[in-house]
């Protein structure tokens, strides 16, 4: 992007921008920059905006900690307004939700939609930093990648077994232990649910 050519002038020195979750899709909040904001975000990598009522610049998560780690700077087509593709390190509103649009989480009980394996990516992400005690992901990692790894192949197992039943709901219940495995194992190896989906579309000849 080259941001010689944003048009700053229809907002008197100021654009609108769309925070999104590059991983999600899932809009996030929107705020206002000027060039300097810009400037800051590329340098630094965390989004910071421009504060109309401070007449300042502020990054997002410089009080709580919860940063949109700046993934892409994408400008429309009239140049006047961005949309930022970014990884966010916690909530994102002041209220504590994942989003200033009302979204809840749906690992926290909202109906999943399909980004859900990757909001669930999320959560083992903090998990993994729990007490082993009280958190059974953590207590997974803490053992160590083959014994992830085994746990993924006993999982499989019991879903091929289950699968020549008629009990759907069980069948159902074994898949969704294998993918949770599935996924902390990716998070295991450095990997994530997105590299298996990419590995997917260079596949689908669609």
């Amino acid at each position: 992007m080259n941001i010689d050519n944003l048009d700053y002038g229809k907002g008197g020195g100021l654009i609108p921008v769309i925070a999104q979750d590059i991983k999600s899709g899932r809009v996030l909040m929107q705020a206002w920059m000027n060039r300097r904001a810009v400037d800051v975000s590329l340098e630094t990598g965390k989004l910071t905006f421009y504060s109309r009522s401070r007449n300042s610049l502020w990054t997002k998560g410089e009080t709580s900690g919860n940063y949109l780690l700046v993934k892409e700077l994408i400008p429309d087509c009239d140049k006047d307004s961005l949309l930022a593709k970014v990884e966010p390190t916690g909530p994102v509103c002041h209220t504590g939700s994942d989003t200033c649009f009302g979204e809840e989480n749906p690992v926290r009980g909202a109906s999943a939609g399909p980004d859900f394996l990757l909001q669930l990516e999320d959560l083992l992400k903090q998990r993994k930093g729990a007490d082993p005690e009280t958190s059974y992901t953590s207590k997974l990692f803490t053992k160590g990648l083959k014994r992830i790894a085994k746990k993924v192949g006993e999982e499989a197992v019991e879903l091929v077994l289950e699968a020549e039943n008629t009990d759907n709901q069980r069948f159902t219940e074994e898949a969704a232990d294998l993918l949770y495995h599935l996924e902390v194992l990716l998070l295991a190896k450095g990997l994530g649910i997105s590299d298996v989906i990419d590995e997917l579309r260079t596949r689908y000849k669609g």
